[in-house]
């Protein structure tokens, strides 16, 4: 990869961004477009093989950072485990975008339902292996 310059990074948007590291950030960034709503704030160039470093995407007003693996600098593929990305929704948008998701791709983990605290919940797993977990509040806010 060279060493060109870069544009300004956009802004960061939240006070907690999730940066993940998948194996084909650019796609799974075009696949974060159709399953929830993702817009592209930036993508640094791939290199001669295809990779990026980094993509910024904004997720429901939040930001979300990708990469893919550079073993080559210490960042070997690791399979995601142990953390679900939580959507927080209104009641009124959760099956849209539920629907969207699974008709893009993602698996249905946990049946979207009322569960026992009284929030709307459901979770999935889409194809480069993230828990996505979808939640909304049946009480009038």
């Amino acid at each position: 990869m060279t060493h060109e310059k870069f544009p300004p990074m956009p802004p960061a948007k939240g006070g907690l961004i999730a940066y993940l590291e998948v194996d084909g950030a650019l796609k799974a960034s075009e696949f974060y477009g159709k399953a929830f709503g993702a817009e592209t704030a930036l993508v640094v160039p791939p290199d001669e093989k295809g990779r990026t470093m980094h993509v910024h995407l904004y997720v429901n007003g939040s930001s979300l950072m990708l990469g893919d693996p550079f073993p080559e600098h210490g960042h070997p593929h690791m399979p995601a485990q142990g953390y679900s990305l939580q959507l927080i929704l209104s009641n009124d948008e959760i099956d849209s975008w539920w629907q969207r998701a699974i008709d893009a791709g993602c698996e249905v983990v946990t049946p979207l339902d009322v569960m026992f605290w009284g929030d709307r919940w459901g979770s999935l797993r889409d194809p480069f292996g993230v828990s996505w977990a979808m939640n909304a509040s049946v009480k009038p806010s």
